[in-house]
């Protein structure tokens, strides 16, 4: 099968090149850069804006769709993500692509704007275009206590949002995506999360202890509705599948 992964060098687009060459796929990696790992072809091709995109899937039976959205104003998220689903279900469309597959996140109907509303329009978008789309649902990254921190100042004293997540290795989430690549055509495959629920301040803790950092963390609720969410387990799973690396073994294994 000859597979698009677009955002194919982020946290887990990468893992999703790697695990659908070692599945024997072709892998076209599509970024704006137009650069690739290593055993993959690269294309460039923008989402956001749509150039390149019918010339990356030329022959491609899937697009895999991973990108992530960073916005000035997080009113602005769903148009974005809204835009960028329209342009790919229609290049996909048009250079004959069977299917599209799509990360989303789980828990996200609940939440009323923001970038878990942005997914949510993604999701919509998709479903309403020209080109049938798989959508797999997955919890929170390991990885994603990092990108919390490391978006934080480096000051002695870190503040968290308080947040209940139930977290994942994001190799098992590309495995998962490679799984459903190769299976039917079906809108939605089962939701996908990590072994435990944990409070999202402790795995930070945990890692900057791990990394043997002084700092301290505390966890202050976000204010609004989603923050309340957030804080109260909206982001947990409540059906699906569960991987087995918890975030103590993965941070070890780092």
């Amino acid at each position: 099968m000859r597979i698009v992964v677009l955002g194919g060098t982020g946290a887990v687009g990468r893992h999703v090149v790697d695990a659908a060459t070692a599945g024997g796929h072709t892998v076209v990696v599509a970024t704006r850069t137009g650069t690739a790992p290593i055993g993959s072809t690269a294309a460039r091709a923008d989402a956001s804006s749509g150039e390149g995109l019918t010339a990356a899937f030329a022959g491609a039976d899937l697009v895999i769709d991973t990108t992530n959205v960073t916005a000035r104003r997080t009113k602005a998220t769903p148009q974005l993500f809204t835009t960028m689903a329209e342009r790919v279900s229609a290049a996909a469309a048009q250079a004959g692509v069977q299917r599209v597959l799509l990360l989303s996140i789980v828990g996200i109907d609940a939440f009323p704007d923001g970038y878990y509303r942005g997914k949510a329009a993604q999701e919509q978008a998709y479903r309403a275009g020209a080109t049938p789309v798989t959508i797999l649902r997955s919890t929170q990254f390991h990885e994603f206590v990092s990108q919390i921190l490391t978006s934080l100042p480096i000051v002695p004293v870190r503040v968290v949002p308080r947040m209940r997540i139930q977290p994942v290795a994001a190799r098992d989430v590309a495995a998962a995506l490679v799984e459903a690549a190769e299976g039917p055509a079906v809108e939605r495959v089962p939701d996908l999360a990590g072994p435990q629920v944990r409070e999202l301040a402790d795995l930070a803790k945990a890692l900057l202890k791990a990394g043997k950092s002084p700092a301290a963390v505390f966890s202050l609720r976000l204010p609004g509705q989603s923050g309340r969410l957030m804080a109260d387990g909206a982001l947990l799973a409540t059906s699906g599948r569960r991987s087995s690396l918890s975030f103590d073994d993965w941070l070890v294994q780092q």
